[in-house]
């Protein structure tokens, strides 16, 4: 399904305290991608914690698309504003903007399979 919320990630200044936290509070499982960020399991919806530097500084949820380029032209008509131009991360490519209200999202498409 294309355009939908499907991952959603946690800011974090001590990425162990709040993975640890999570998992005794919820009982959801961690999946370790290095020391910067951790992949949340079994939390009802994708997500992980971000410690990197340059992370943004509220939750962010994450909307899936079919297409980056396409989604990136409707939120700029929609009147959102890119806050990150398009990268490439482990899992595909995504971008990041802030809607009229102030709110940060991003919006991201899979790596093509190989």
């Amino acid at each position: 399904m294309a355009d939908r919320i499907d991952y959603i990630e946690f800011p974090s200044t001590d990425r162990a305290r709040s993975s640890a936290f999570f998992r005794a509070a919820f009982g959801w499982g961690i999946v370790s991608y290095g020391p910067d960020y951790d992949g949340l399991a079994e939390a009802g919806i994708d997500g992980g914690v971000d410690q990197a530097a340059g992370r943004v500084e509220a939750t962010l949820a994450i909307v899936r698309t079919d297409d980056l380029d396409a989604a990136e032209q409707r939120v700029r008509a929609a009147g959102g504003t890119i806050t990150r131009p398009p990268f490439d991360f482990p899992g595909g490519r995504r971008f990041h903007f802030r809607e009229p209200g102030g709110n940060e999202m991003a919006v991201w498409v899979p790596r093509p399979e190989d």
